[in-house]
């Protein structure tokens, strides 16, 4: 993800919001991310850290007295977040009042439908290891507000990122124990695909009976195509560029391509 700064004030040493995996030079930026992902800055994210630096690095110290003087208070997170936001004059009253309408509305979620809100969230921006803890987190707490249906979905989505990091294993229990809550074919089909990806895996002997050999077929069609698309991915497109470079400029970009990777999969894990 990236973010435009559009502000006069630059920071010199920038703000990571570790949930989105981005680095924040200006109070516009911060308004920015705010208004359009406010599902991860309803926990707290009004800190001492964050007002600090909103003081040293917008030259704001006075909004930083005021956001500092309401956290101590105990105003609600979302209250100091508009508050800010009005301050910084990025976005109109209009659009201000809209925001705080998304954000009463996840506050109104359920606790388990929330947490589960926040890691789909985290899974949008690759954060794979965070993700899969989260989901964990909800399947350890839950009680028996949480019902099959919705125990299946975080169950699926936590087998879909085990798979993304190549835990296949893992990813077949996931979706194992979601299709004992929710008798639904899709999660058979993506066991079927694990299989595919790992010789070592096989579908449990109790699932042949509803799994026929014509829909296994049709599966494995629907895998290749998919396969055949992912060819065309930007990865793999950046790669054939790469190899129609010559031999030191190739190196360069290699080595750029592969410290991108390291990076996305540090934010993953």
């Amino acid at each position: 993800m990236s973010v435009i700064v559009c502000g006069q004030k630059r920071a010199e040493h920038p703000f990571y919001l570790e949930g989105l995996g981005i680095n924040i030079y200006s109070c516009q930026e911060l308004c920015y991310v705010v208004y359009h992902h406010p599902l991860m800055f309803l926990d707290g994210i009004m800190d001492q850290n964050l007002v600090n630096f909103i003081r040293n690095e917008f030259d704001m110290g006075f909004v930083a007295a005021r956001v500092e003087q309401r956290i101590k208070s105990g105003e609600k997170q979302e209250d100091i977040l508009l508050f800010f936001m009005q301050e910084c004059n990025y976005y109109t009253t209009a659009e201000l009042n809209k925001l705080r309408q998304t954000m009463m509305s996840l506050k109104r979620l359920t606790v388990f439908e929330y947490a589960k809100r926040k890691a789909d969230y985290l899974v949008q921006f690759k954060q794979y290891g965070r993700a899969i803890a989260a989901y964990e987190e909800i399947l350890e707490q839950r009680d028996q507000r949480a019902d099959d249906q919705f125990v299946s979905r975080v169950l699926n989505n936590l087998g879909a990122c085990y798979a993304r990091i190549f835990q296949f294993r893992k990813a077949m229990e996931a979706y194992d124990k979601a299709y004992e809550k929710r008798k639904d074919l899709g999660t058979l089909e993506r066991m079927y695909h694990l299989t595919l990806l790992d010789p070592g895996l096989a579908l449990k002997d109790r699932y042949q009976s509803t799994v026929s050999g014509e829909l296994m077929e049709r599966w494995k069609k629907d895998f290749e195509k998919a396969g055949e698309s992912a060819k065309e991915a930007e990865e793999v497109k950046k790669i054939k560029v790469l190899f129609e470079k010559d031999s030191v400029r190739r190196m360069e970009g290699a080595e750029q391509l592969v410290e991108e990777w390291k990076k996305e999969y540090r934010r993953m894990a």
